[in-house]
Order: structure tokens, then sequence, then C-alpha cells
């Protein structure tokens, strides 16, 4: 992986500022998550990323996330399961902070 320098990040992980965020940045978060970032991957994150776009926030939670993902790429991808094989833990919470977004409010 190419040395690159992090924009700030809080005690969590998540940037203090959204846009600093660049794809060096995802995988260099992701690297620490032990995740490879793959195609599956980018597809969520950049949906994340639009969706933070269009809404001006993170979707706040684990269920929205995953009704959200359903709406916009069909029933395979907007499942629990798929999600939480992309982005193990709190798939939500997960897939925010390498898509370099603000974490989500009523994820724990």
């Amino acid at each position: 992986m190419t040395d690159i320098t992090m924009p700030e990040r809080n005690n969590e992980g998540f940037l203090e500022i959204a846009e600093h965020w660049n794809p060096k940045v995802a995988e260099v978060i992701a690297d620490e998550d032990g995740i490879n970032l793959g195609d599956n991957h980018w597809e969520i994150i950049r949906f994340l990323r639009d969706f933070y776009k269009q809404h001006e926030m993170s979707p706040p939670s684990n269920r929205l996330f995953v009704k959200a993902v359903k709406e916009a790429l069909g029933e395979e991808k907007g499942n629990s399961i798929y999600l939480m094989q992309l982005f193990p833990g709190t798939p939500a919470k997960t897939a925010c902070r390498i898509a370099g977004l603000p974490r989500p409010t009523n994820c724990l």
C-alpha cells in the first residue's frame, strides 16, 4: 500500500471532515479492519457517498442502511447477511467509516 497522509480522524476512526476522503484513504481504513476492498465493497461505498450527498447524513441505523441498499441495489445486496460479509461487525458503521462519512447516529 502506498504511503499517504491520513486525514484527521476521531477516536472511532471516522474522518473529522468527510471532504478529506478519497479512495486511498478508504483502502487504508479498510485495511485496518482487515478488509480487502473489491468491486462489491466499492459499489456499497459509492452508494453510501451518493446517499450522503443526497440526504446530508449517513443512514441513521443498520436497519435503515439495509433498507436503503435494498431499494437502490435490489434484494440480493440489500440484506443483512450480504452486507455483514462485506463489512463485518455493524455493517452501516464499518461501511460509513471506510466511505469517509459520519458515524451513523443510532449504531452502537
